[in-house]
């Protein structure tokens, strides 16, 4: 393992803490939300305690300051995901935010006069997501479908949790106007052949937005090197705070697109018969924006690229074959999704039998794991079809991350089976 795992422990003060009846905090959710570093959280409080101030609008030094760290964070970012140019990112205030406003503007783009007529989206075109998607990548297309005339088509998913790419070029047609695709899904854990899909749609004149949340904070993601059109993600996944997301797209493409959301700060010049916007990614942030915000997220970056994204990577894939190894030996686990390491990661779903044969219920598994300190998460994961795909109405997740260790995942194979016990008895 390349990286002092302990040491990095230490830099987290929830870590620390004890839950129910003082036992030691076991946690195994960051795949929801991860937690935070004292690095992030300083920088949070000095922003406030010293730098508090409206971005961009004012010439005073506060002001100066705080547009100093939200227009360096924006600049953090390009960097750590390849971007061209910090012009092509966009900050919102999550990811389902970023999707929805590509949605929303292809929806719009007949208002963007002739140059976005690539965008347009009607009747007898096609949308294309997957069956694995989280419900923040298929419910912005579905409304996009109902409000245009759209058809929203899908990749279906195998019975080893991987994206049935059989049929891609018959999905993938001359109609397709955009594909939407988790770069890696929440529920199974696959890392999907981002480039791969964005070939294929570049063939035929179609888009590509990936969902990242998952992928980021996990391994190293350039997006000109995936291919891709549009690209998303959420700080408060990646040791960031909540309240702000990323958008990454194309600069050419951003210059097109109509705005998500009028008010301040996006516009050129307003007059009462009619507006100019400004250039991205000012056009996509209207009004006062999550300046503390990114100052975290700035923060949380610089932390992961100290401790190394491939270091992290690394550890990552040793801790998740480690977890898959322990989780398939105990009788009664059904791993949904891949089962080996390889091209997969740290969100692992399963159901669990009891000593009768009978599954238990994921809430009730939830509860007796933080009955002893694990948390876990329990239900769809916003990933309702997927579940029902592989017949099962929930799942518990354990999601893993770099300040996670063996003995974690051999407390959640000890809590499993003290759940089955618990059940045998009752």
């Amino acid at each position: 393992m390349s990286i002092d795992v302990e040491r990095i422990r230490a830099d987290f003060p929830i870590l620390t803490r004890t839950v129910r009846d003082g036992r030691p905090l076991v946690y195994l959710d960051s795949a929801n939300t991860s937690q935070k570093p004292r690095q992030v959280i300083d920088a949070i409080e000095d922003y406030y305690a010293r730098h508090n101030a409206n971005i961009h609008r004012a010439t005073h030094q506060l002001g100066e300051e705080a547009t100093e760290a939200y227009e360096g964070a924006r600049i953090k970012v390009a960097n750590f995901i390849g971007a061209g140019s910090e012009s092509e990112v966009v900050f919102t205030k999550n990811i389902s935010e970023g999707i929805n406003l590509v949605a929303y503007a292809m929806g719009n783009a007949a208002t963007a006069g002739p140059e976005a007529e690539r965008f347009r989206v009607g009747p007898g075109d096609e949308i294309v997501i997957t069956e694995m998607e989280h419900h923040s990548n298929i419910v912005p297309w579905q409304l996009l479908a109902q409000r245009t005339g759209a058809t929203l088509r899908w990749f279906r998913v195998t019975d080893d949790g991987r994206l049935d790419l059989s049929d891609i070029d018959e999905l993938i047609n001359e109609r397709t106007k955009i594909v939407a695709v988790a770069h890696q899904s929440n529920v199974l854990g696959t890392i999907n052949p981002i480039r791969l899909i964005a070939d294929r749609a570049h063939a035929v004149g179609a888009l590509v937005l990936a969902d990242g949340a998952q992928a980021v904070p996990h391994m190293r993601v350039n997006v000109q090197e995936l291919g891709v059109d549009f690209y998303g993600f959420t700080a408060h996944k990646l040791c960031g705070p909540t309240g702000i997301g990323v958008l990454w797209g194309r600069l050419e493409l951003l210059e097109t697109l109509p705005p998500f959301l009028g008010g301040g700060e996006m516009i050129e010049t307003v007059a009462m018969e009619g507006s100019t916007f400004a250039p991205p990614p000012h056009k996509f942030e209207a009004g006062t924006m999550p300046i503390a915000e990114a100052a975290g997220l700035g923060a949380a970056i610089d932390y992961l690229t100290a401790v190394g994204i491939d270091d992290i990577a690394d550890q990552q894939h040793e801790l998740l074959a480690y977890a898959l190894k322990s989780l398939t030996a105990v009788e009664g686990v059904r791993i949904l999704g891949p089962t080996e390491a390889e091209d997969r990661g740290t969100a692992i779903s399963f159901t669990l039998e009891g000593p009768d044969g009978r599954e238990i219920h994921p809430h009730d598994v939830s509860q007796v794991l933080d009955a002893h300190g694990i948390a876990v998460r329990a239900g769809h994961h916003c990933a309702r079809p997927l579940h029902r795909r592989f017949g099962v109405t929930a799942s518990t997740r354990a999601s893993l991350y770099f300040y996670n260790t063996p003995a974690d995942v051999d407390a959640l194979v000890e809590g499993l089976r003290e759940t089955q016990k618990f059940f045998g008895s009752a």
